[in-house]
This record gives C-alpha cells, sequence and structure tokens, in this order.
C-alpha cells in the first residue's frame, strides 16, 4: 500500500521530523485522550508510540498501525507505559478484533494521514470493535479557526503532505455518522486541533 511505503521510508526520521510539533503543541493535550478512560483500549494508529507515556495506569492496550517500520520505533517506547500495551500490525479498516471488544478506541491525527476512501471504513471498524457501550475519541486537526492560521495552512500543505501525508484543513465530524458515530463532544484544544468524541448509535 502506498500509505505503508511511505510510512516505512519515513519512520528512521519521523520523530526528529515532528519533534518541534511534539514540544510545541502535541504533548501537552495527548493526555487528553485518555482521562476518564479505562479497560481494554485500542490506539488506533499508534505510529511511533508518542502517546504510550499517557496510557492509563493498570489499563490493557493495544496499538495497532500499519507501518511495522513505525512499530519497530514505537516497541522501544513500551517501558515509559504503565499499562500493559501490544503492538500489532493491521490495518485500521480491517481489524481483526470481536464486535466489542474494546471499551474505548483513541486516535491521534491519524485520520488527516488518511485517504479519503478510506476514512468512513476505518471509522467503522471503530465502531465496531469498540460495541454499542464504547468510546472513540481524536485528536485531529480541523479547519482553523482564524482566518490567518488557514492561510498559513495552505502555505505549510505542500511540506505537511510530503512529510506526514497529512491535511490539515479536514474535519473528522463530518464523517462520523457515516460510521454510525454520534459526536457527544467537540472542542478545539488548540487554533486548529479538535478533541473528538463519539458514541456508537443504532
Amino acid at each position: 500500500m502506498a500509505a505503508e511505503k511511505h510510512h516505512r521510508s519515513i519512520a528512521p526520521f519521523y520523530d526528529l521530523i515532528d519533534l518541534p510539533f511534539e514540544l510545541g503543541r502535541y504533548r501537552s493535550i495527548r493526555p487528553l485522550l485518555f482521562q476518564g478512560l479505562y479497560g481494554r483500549l485500542l490506539d488506533a494508529g499508534v505510529g511511533t508510540g508518542r502517546n504510550i507515556a499517557f496510557y492509563p495506569s493498570g489499563s490493557e492496550v493495544i496499538g495497532v498501525d500499519i507501518s511495522p517500520a513505525m512499530l519497530k520505533r514505537a516497541e522501544r517506547r513500551l517501558p515509559k507505559s504503565a499499562a500493559r500495551v501490544r503492538l500489532m500490525d493491521m490495518n485500521l479498516a480491517e481489524l481483526k478484533f470481536a464486535d466489542g471488544y474494546f471499551d474505548a478506541a483513541v486516535a491521534s491525527f491519524v485520520f488527516c494521514t488518511m485517504p479519503e476512501e478510506e476514512r468512513v471504513a476505518a471509522l467503522r471498524e471503530l465502531r465496531r470493535v469498540v460495541g454499542p457501550s464504547g468510546r472513540v475519541r481524536l485528536l485531529e486537526y480541523a479547519p482553523a479557526q482564524a482566518s490567518f492560521r488557514r492561510v498559513l495552512a495552505r502555505v505549510w500543505q505542500p511540506w505537511v503532505g510530503w512529510a506526514f501525508g497529512a491535511r490539515l484543513d479536514q474535519d473528522i465530524e463530518l464523517e462520523l455518522s457515516k460510521a454510525s458515530l454520534a459526536v457527544t463532544g467537540s472542542r478545539y484544544v488548540t487554533s486548529s486541533i479538535k478533541l473528538v468524541e463519539a458514541a456508537p448509535v443504532s
């Protein structure tokens, strides 16, 4: 797959390229993904494991990613976790878990890197594996609130697309209903990043 090839090629340099963003904004908001969550959790698109240090103590977390190269780097961060963690090579659109297997699923900056045709399929899989009583929580780029930030995002877009395979101007909320997920909470945590929580609907 094109996405896996891209991630494999960028994996050795990903953390270095991403470091200014991680230190400047991501690290302070990652804990929000896990507030109030417990039990068996899915970290969908675990990447190089930046979330691992924030997993809730005593929980069981399975981190999946389409890139074995990214997962190898994530393994180095496992000692930082207070949770029991397994890492698995898996496509988010074809999760190998039973219905309702997880209490909750989280994803950080994953859907902005996925091709449009794959996003809804992946969201449907998250809805399936959390079951009717689970939650899906996402940290994602969204259209910036301020007009000058939207202009800046357009200027940055070619580089962001090359380095991360990402887009900064999509709003994942617009696609949740297509996956039988209803938004139960949504707020900007930076000028251009949203924390979105959704619950399955029949």
